[in-house]
């Protein structure tokens, strides 16, 4: 009897272990970064304060959910095509599909599935909705999928996967304000915030990886990448995101001119990060054991929400800038 138990509870264990395996490809520790869709709902409240409703929670949160499921669609899509390069990183190597602990057919159908719920529900919420959803998928297979795999290509790589925060944005932002877009200059400044946080991920992975030729087989763009030129890289998106969010703030919210030192202390401490040795920044779900990083940025993700929604009127003499008396600049159609 006891020896039966002992096999039911192995059998049981390597069971569980599977779905934990499958689990794992879609990295539910990594939907942290879908906060941008929050920001998105924030901002959308902000140009139009009556949709704080309660009618508006519904469909917001229906948002955030498509985004959830398009997330893990996109993980678990990037482990089955990057799982033999995978098997190159000495970190990456343990993922279920590179270790072989999962089935790329039961991968597959978990992706499709994964991609058919995230867009039913985001078409579900409205065109505009459904369109930036799909746009979401697209920019993923564009950066996943061989033939186009603009992951292998330096630079090409940053900016395709900088767009995930604007896009992240759009999905918070449309489920409450419709076809109205937000500024350009709002966009652009998430656009410029991604291509920092990704420029520094591949100074990290380099400065881990070395220019060996198992790096190259690991990624073709470090055939191309070198410190200097990521440095710079991260230099010139901090620079354009400098400049757009300014447009913004100057633009429709000054108030935010007091958040500026505290964005800017953000981006030089994630900076450090980035160049120390084995950098948590390689692996941003591992960000959280950075007590210090976790703090700040939510001390950050505050304030800006509180200036958001503050009035200073002596900061508009202080400047002689006229308070912004225009809401959303552009629509769809």
């Amino acid at each position: 009897m006891r020896n039966g138990t002992e096999v039911d509870n192995g059998g049981l264990a390597d069971r569980w272990g599977r779905v934990a395996a499958y689990v794992s490809l879609a990295r539910p520790d990594h939907w942290f970064k879908n906060v941008f869709v929050l920001v998105g709902g924030a901002m959308a409240v902000f140009f139009e304060p009556e949709l704080w409703t309660a009618s508006g929670l519904a469909p917001f949160l229906f948002a955030l959910a498509s985004a959830l499921v398009l997330s893990s669609a996109n993980y678990v899509l990037n482990e089955i095509l990057d799982a033999p390069t995978d098997r190159e990183h000495p970190m990456k190597r343990g993922r279920p599909l590179a270790a072989r602990r999962a089935s790329p057919r039961v991968a597959w159908i978990e992706a499709v599935a994964l991609y058919l719920l995230g867009l039913a529900i985001a078409f579900g919420l409205g065109r505009p909705v459904g369109v930036t959803a799909l746009v979401f998928c697209l920019a993923a297979w564009a950066y996943n999928v061989p033939g186009v795999r603009t992951k292998d290509v330096a630079y090409l790589d940053v900016a395709t996967e900088s767009l995930n925060l604007p896009l992240r944005l759009l999905l918070g932002w449309f489920p409450l304000i419709g076809t109205r877009l937000p500024p350009l200059s709002l966009l652009l400044a998430f656009w410029s915030a991604g291509a920092f946080f990704m420029a520094v991920k591949r100074l990290a992975e380099l400065r881990t990886l070395g220019r060996r030729r198992a790096t190259f087989r690991y990624r073709r763009s470090f055939e191309v990448y070198t410190e200097q030129e990521l440095i710079l890289a991260i230099t010139f998106a901090s620079f354009c995101f400098a400049f757009f969010a300014g447009v913004f703030i100057v633009r429709f919210k000054l108030e935010l001119i007091l958040f500026a030192p505290a964005c800017a202390a953000f981006f030089v401490y994630y900076l450090k990060l980035g160049l120390r040795d084995e950098s948590v920044t390689q692996t941003p779900e591992k960000l959280f054991r950075d007590r210090r990083l976790l703090a700040y940025a939510s001390a950050c993700l505050a304030c800006f929400l509180l200036l958001m929604f503050t009035e200073i009127p002596w900061l508009y003499e202080a400047f002689n800038v006229e308070p912004a008396r225009t809401g959303v600049l552009w629509r769809l159609g």
